[in-house]
């Protein structure tokens, strides 16, 4: 269980979050940018993993490492929390988020606490935030209670600049950055839990 008080010493949790948008000017990116912030200021050291930047060839089980796959499954191992971000594409996740967990799996997912976050050019983002949950308790990630969905993206950043910046973009609502915060507070707090959701692994039929 996260350590409830100041009379132990606590380590240093380290969060990733993952975009898994390949737009330039992303929301998604955008949003966990500010996740990110938010588990900084609750003392993690944090990492973005921007699935724009990175070689990702598409996974084949048959070809060993490929492009940058073992640096980002490092990262993945290496990660007390994860935060994963998709744009919503015709009611789930998008092809690159998809690619990437094809590369993750037990050793990289296992008993890691996970945050989602799912942006939305209309207004239904529900399915994809299932889906994403299901695939990851697939592989024995530990899925916080608390999701962020964003609807109609566009209109939720306002172009701005001050304190809340990020990305020349700020929340044009304090709720909904409250909510993206949360998340980022959360991976902290829950970061060292010990869930003890793990089953026996089963072989592949892939």
């Amino acid at each position: 269980m996260p350590f409830q008080d100041g009379s132990m010493s606590r380590p240093t949790p380290s969060v990733l979050a993952v975009s898994g948008s390949l737009r330039e000017r992303s929301y998604t990116r955008t949003a966990l940018q500010y996740v990110l912030r938010a588990a900084a200021e609750a003392g993690a050291e944090t990492t973005l993993l921007d699935l724009r930047e990175v070689d990702l060839p598409l996974y084949d089980p048959d070809i060993g490492d490929q492009g940058d796959s073992r640096e980002v499954t490092a990262l993945m191992r290496e990660a007390d929390a994860v935060a994963l971000g998709t744009p919503v594409y015709h009611g789930s996740y998008s092809g690159a988020l998809k690619n990437f967990h094809d590369y993750c799996g037990w050793d990289e997912y296992e008993d890691t606490t996970v945050g989602l976050l799912a942006t939305a050019g209309g207004g239904s983002y529900g399915s994809t935030l299932d889906h994403l949950r299901i695939t990851v308790r697939g592989v024995h990630g530990w899925v916080l209670p608390h999701q962020v969905g964003i609807r109609n993206a566009s209109s939720r950043f306002v172009d701005g600049t001050g304190p809340d910046e990020i990305d020349g973009r700020v929340f044009g609502e304090e709720k909904l950055q409250e909510r993206v915060e949360k998340l980022g507070r959360m991976l902290v707090e829950y970061a060292f839990i010990d869930p003890d959701v793990s089953s026996p692994r089963t072989e592949s039929d892939g």
